[in-house]
């Protein structure tokens, strides 16, 4: 097409008609400069929906891994409320001068600590790309909040716990238990004389007070992931 114009302009020039070949040469100019835009909008709409495929993309993977951390966190919560009521139960029956076996597998449920681990491989794609890559700024801020916050916190929690049972339960577990399986039965060499030392009443109520820290923390991060995933919802429309 520019080859085109420009004969015609060579043949205007060696007829000197100026007039017109101006024309053709303003003809030319706007030609090129349609193309130009034209080719910025095509670019420029590629590139949106390259953008889009991406959030699109992160999106689902940031929910399969708010699917996953909803799973584990939700069993983990239910191992520790058990443990806390099971924790009321020992020593309600302690009270009361009952020393039966029941206690060894009580005292399991109890005497452990909660793991989690987030899956975050999602969000960390997400921060090497940049934040900006999520159109919606209220799930970009709700999203910081519980992968640096949330989590933060929550890990924490359950850190504490898991500190309490290495420095305060595993010095008396190797000291004054017989048997030790973890998570299903905790036999100490004499079950009524551990049971009336007050120390050890003291430890299981610290000890469940310390767990209550944690079970709070995972309720609140069990909130945060369901509200989260209900916003990716509506954005992967």
């Amino acid at each position: 097409m520019i080859s085109f114009f420009r004969k015609i302009r060579q043949k205007l020039l060696q007829q000197n008609r100026v007039t017109q070949y101006l024309a053709y040469a303003i003809g030319e100019i706007f030609l090129v400069v349609i193309g130009i835009l034209i080719a910025l909008q095509v670019n420029t709409w590629n590139e949106s929906r390259k953008s889009r495929n991406f959030e699109q993309e992160i999106l689902s993977l940031i929910d399969q891994n708010l699917s996953r951390d909803s799973s584990v966190i939700a069993a983990e919560l239910q191992k520790a409320l058990i443990a806390n009521a099971t924790t009321d139960s020992i020593l309600d029956q302690v009270e009361k001068g009952i020393f039966e076996e029941n206690l060894y597998v009580w005292m399991a449920k109890v005497i452990r600590f909660e793991r989690f681990k987030s899956q975050s491989s999602g969000f960390e794609v997400l921060k090497s790309k940049g934040i900006d890559a999520i159109s919606d700024k209220d799930l970009q801020i709700d999203l910081i909040n519980y992968y640096d916050e949330v989590l933060f916190r929550l890990s924490q929690a359950i850190l504490d716990v898991e500190n309490s049972f290495n420095s305060d339960w595993i010095p008396v577990v190797k000291s004054e238990f017989y048997d030790f399986d973890y998570e299903d039965r905790l036999e100490p060499r004499n079950l009524e004389d551990f049971f009336k030392n007050p120390s050890h009443i003291v430890l299981f109520k610290m000890f469940q007070d310390n767990r209550e820290g944690s079970i709070s923390r995972m309720e609140i991060a069990l909130a945060e992931i369901s509200a989260l995933r209900a916003s990716i919802k509506n954005q992967l429309k």
